[in-house]
């Protein structure tokens, strides 16, 4: 899974905490291996001209979705086609306002807005009770399922790494 975490706020964020939390993510949500997914922190001014030009509204906000490919979760037993998800930015900014007014920290409320990100990407909405329901419920258990695989000290030992690393990898290994 090809997972870039770019951080263009200025804001010092953990890169490869998010790049992980996206990989426990995609993999709960049964997304194909060899999808792609962009994650970048930008600051206010780059996130209120985005969200006044595609969300026509005024001001930053904390985090926006620009999908690519249509890809919805995977099945039982199935997963989702390869294909590029497509793009979380997030503003480090916003979301620590958010998190003092929660009473958590920076760092949770932007894994928050990294679930709900990606959530988004996946076809996920809450413009309506039902849709609400449904996605924050996700969002919750995805976040319950990240929290458990931190405090046991489970979360995999390298980031995420890209197809064509991996394939450098078994390439070098079976050169041994």
């Amino acid at each position: 899974m090809s997972i870039d975490v770019a951080n263009e706020s200025g804001v010092p964020t953990d890169e490869t905490r998010l790049a992980l939390l996206a990989r426990h993510v995609l993999d709960a949500m049964r997304i194909h291996p060899l999808a792609e997914l962009s994650i970048v922190l930008v600051d206010e001014a780059p996130m209120t001209e985005l969200h006044v030009r595609w969300m026509d509204e005024p001001g930053p906000t904390d985090v926006l979705s620009f999908p690519m490919d249509e890809l919805r979760p995977g099945g039982p037993g199935r997963t989702s086609d390869p294909g590029m998800l497509g793009d979380v930015i997030i503003c480090p900014q916003v979301a620590e306002r958010q998190a003092r007014k929660a009473g958590h920290s920076t760092q949770d409320e932007i894994d928050l807005l990294c679930t709900h990100g990606i959530l988004h990407l996946l076809g996920y909405d809450h413009a309506e009770p039902e849709e609400h329901k449904e996605m924050f419920g996700l969002q919750g258990e995805l976040l319950a399922g990240w929290r458990q695989l931190q405090a046991a000290g489970a979360e995999p030992a390298q980031p995420p790494t890209t197809p064509e690393a991996r394939a450098d990898e078994e390439r070098e290994d079976t050169s041994r």
